[in-house]
């Protein structure tokens, strides 16, 4: 009895810190000027509640079906996580354990599909409430004044290289007075203090928020709300979209059709182990070809592979291609498929990005198709019972699969360059 209060504890615990840790990240989203630090977590609290409450709603709709089925399933984990002043949601999400073979397909397809239907009903819920009550547009003064010299038009002029430039040039004037002045009251007495420089930048970076499919067509849907819809810019300042926009993202993540994620489940369920196994390994497969595409030019390596000399290239071959080669690891039985497998991947994507420049993918979903590939598995394991669906369970698969393709977002934040040329 006491290792179960333990138990609960420890779920109430990692709930608790993580509801701090989104309403930190919430409030620094929302990016509202406080006085007090409580004033600061009062500003969060509409996100955090929000977006912890849906995924909460998701986690508990894998939890119902797996005690429906008399398996021994944990409460929910939440895994807290927020980096001050980097871009941070708070958490890495949730989870539940389950011990016991599930016996059927059916058993499995409703576990599965229980938690990312009911997260999209809540989330569904919560976008339409934050489009229908958007607040004027001019309530992005309390989070940028400066954008109210402009009025209702600072759209044309806050986004452009020379504005850019000028408000970095007011905040480099002050640290560079305020450098001044220290560096000439230490000069006599700190021989290692350089005298400060004034630098210029020639290209900006600024936050913007990807769109998908659901949140296009929520824009249309509520086209009369006019000016009051925020531009991609903007978006995360207002905390019921941001919330149940990265809700629906989450929602997207965990339909993936690979592997034992929910989208993986649902696969198994609508096709048999088989077609699972062709569908996941194909789709899986295009995943990494798309996410990599760019990665010869930009990588943290800081290697332009088509640039870069012949030591340069071989250090770039044997770090990206030896990734590869674990990416696909658990995929194939037979370590030479493995090998041909990780080469074809590096030759397309070597092959677009030479013919065709300017395309790039989405490499940030490379550490993503890394964690499937060599830690979650990208096949699925048989179960006991191998009986399909009936027909009301056929027609939730492929609305789960509809939800998927409406709410994935191929590049959630991305950081979109504005230089003098634009």
């Amino acid at each position: 009895m006491l290792k179960k209060y333990k138990q609960i504890a420890i779920h109430i615990l990692l709930f608790a810190i993580t509801l701090a840790t989104t309403t930190f990240a919430g409030a620094d989203w929302k990016g509202l000027q406080v006085d007090t630090f409580w004033d600061y977590v009062a500003s969060g609290l509409s996100f955090s509640l929000t977006f912890l409450g849906i995924l909460t709603i998701h986690e508990f709709g894998h939890y119902y079906f797996a005690k429906k089925y008399k398996l021994d399933v944990s409460l929910p984990y939440y895994i807290p996580f927020y980096l001050p002043g980097s871009p941070s949601i708070g958490t890495f999400g949730a989870f539940i354990r389950m011990k016991g073979q599930i016996q059927s397909r059916t058993s499995i397809f409703d576990i599965g599909i229980a938690g990312p239907l009911a997260g999209f009903v809540a989330a569904l819920g919560l976008l339409i409430y934050a489009f229908a009550t958007l607040p004027e547009k001019e309530y992005i003064y309390t989070i940028h004044p400066d954008y109210e010299q402009f009025g209702a038009n600072y759209e044309s002029h806050v986004y452009t290289y020379d504005y850019l430039k000028a408000y970095s040039d007011t905040h480099i004037d002050q640290k560079f007075t305020a450098d001044s002045i220290h560096y000439l009251e230490h000069k006599n007495t700190d021989a290692d203090l350089v005298k400060p420089t004034k630098t210029y930048e020639t290209e900006f970076s600024v936050l913007a928020v990807g769109d998908n499919l659901l949140i296009g067509i929520f824009k249309k849907l509520f086209a009369y709300q006019g000016d009051k819809i925020p531009n991609k810019y903007e978006f995360f300042h207002y905390p019921f979209l941001f919330a149940a926009y990265l809700a629906l993202f989450f929602t997207a993540l965990n339909l993936i059709p690979v592997g034992q994620l929910d989208g993986g489940h649902v696969i198994y369920g609508l096709f048999g182990l088989s077609m699972h196994k062709k569908i996941a390994s194909t789709f899986f497969t295009a995943f990494v070809c798309l996410a990599g595409i760019g990665i010869f030019r930009s990588n943290p390596l800081d290697i332009n592979f088509f640039d870069s000399n012949a030591y340069e290239k071989i250090q770039f071959v044997l770090v990206y291609a030896g990734f590869l080669y674990l990416v696909f690891s658990r995929m194939y039985s037979n370590y030479m498929n493995t090998i041909v497998a990780a080469l074809s991947v590096f030759t397309f994507q070597l092959v677009v990005e030479f013919s065709f420049p300017t395309i790039i993918g989405y490499p940030g979903w490379l550490l993503y198709t890394f964690l499937i590939g060599r830690f979650l598995g990208v096949h699925h394991p048989p179960s006991l019972d191998e009986r399909p669906l009936d027909t009301k369970r056929k027609v939730l698969g492929w609305i789960a699969l509809a939800i998927f393709i409406l709410c994935f977002t191929p590049e959630v934040l991305t950081f979109e360059l504005i230089n003098s040329g634009q």
